[in-house]
């Protein structure tokens, strides 16, 4: 129990207290979340994940172990969460819902930060690693099933490869692996950049969060967080077996597993007409729980 606490409050609440400081000075300040959300999805958090992945030496034989690893995971999270709701009879829009909700955790700001300041920075670059693979094969799930449910969707393919993390690990990548030497002046900036990801878009959280007005507590809305939280972590610790990772490439996997629901599920719901309400709710009902969810799993690894 003292651990528990110790964990609660050493290593959650301060990541979770800025989301709370952006959520009560939000409305004060006069902000908006979708300014703050671009520019740390454009810019900041591109530069933390070249600076992450490209100063870290990983050998291509782990990164390819640790991505096959997370989106496994994923896709079998997934699978599962489709034949939930198909189990319990729900319509194709829940399903395709509840496939969002399990494909897409918040793996930046929320994942990064906690992982960071549980493992330390040993853990920054397999953490890194697993938010683009996650990243990517969210959207791509994510925008696939909203296909489904609607009979289609346009631009899938060209949304995911556009997507500004992607971009940034490929280079880190080879900077990594091929010992590329990258310039001062040009390392520096892109360092400056990478320190603000963090905090602002943990801020920007609580912006979004004080601007998703409406909240349910349905029942379905426990089930979809439960998914989240409890099932595709509980996957990862069996897909981790095989994969021969390290103690903190598989303790990083599995908690990036584990992380609510991300803003950019109810976003791609928004946009596409899936449940918006339902997946929002699953948002804010996800992070608030995860508080005692990730602090458990934490103290078990």
């Amino acid at each position: 129990m003292a651990e528990f606490f110790s964990v609660l409050i050493n290593v959650v609440s301060p990541v979770f207290g800025i989301v709370v400081v952006g959520f009560l000075l939000g409305g004060r300040l006069q902000l908006q979340a979708r300014t703050l959300t671009r520019v740390a999805y454009y810019l900041f958090a591109p530069a933390f994940i070249f600076q992450a992945i490209s100063g870290a030496d990983i050998p291509l034989d782990s990164a390819l172990r640790m991505i096959a690893f997370i989106v496994l995971t994923h896709l079998v999270g997934v699978l599962f969460a489709a034949g939930i709701g198909r189990l319990l009879g729900k319509s194709k829009e829940m399903i395709a819902a509840l496939v969002m909700i399990a494909a897409f955790g918040n793996v930046g700001n929320y994942g990064l930060a906690v992982i960071r300041f549980r493992f330390g920075d040993i853990s920054v670059a397999p953490s890194s690693l697993y938010f683009v693979g996650i990243s990517i094969t969210a959207f791509i799930l994510c925008v696939g099933a909203a296909g489904w449910a609607k009979g289609g969707s346009k631009g899938a393919v060209w949304g995911v490869a556009k997507t500004p993390v992607l971009w940034a690990a490929i280079p880190a990548l080879l900077v990594s692996v091929g010992g590329v030497s990258v310039p001062l002046m040009l390392a520096r900036m892109v360092s400056l950049l990478a320190d603000a990801m963090i905090p602002v878009m943990l801020f920007a959280l609580g912006l979004q969060l004080l601007e998703q007005r409406r909240v349910s507590l349905a029942a379905d809305v426990w089930l979809a967080s439960a998914i989240r939280l409890l099932l595709v972590p509980a996957v990862a610790c069996l897909m981790a077996i095989p994969f021969g990772l390290s103690t903190v490439e598989t303790a990083a996997g599995i908690l990036q597993a584990g992380m609510p629901t991300a803003i950019f599920a109810a976003i791609i719901a928004k946009e596409n007409d899936i449940l918006p309400d339902f997946v929002t709710s699953v948002v804010v009902v996800s992070t608030l729980a995860s508080l005692v969810t990730l602090t458990l799993l934490m103290v078990m690894l």
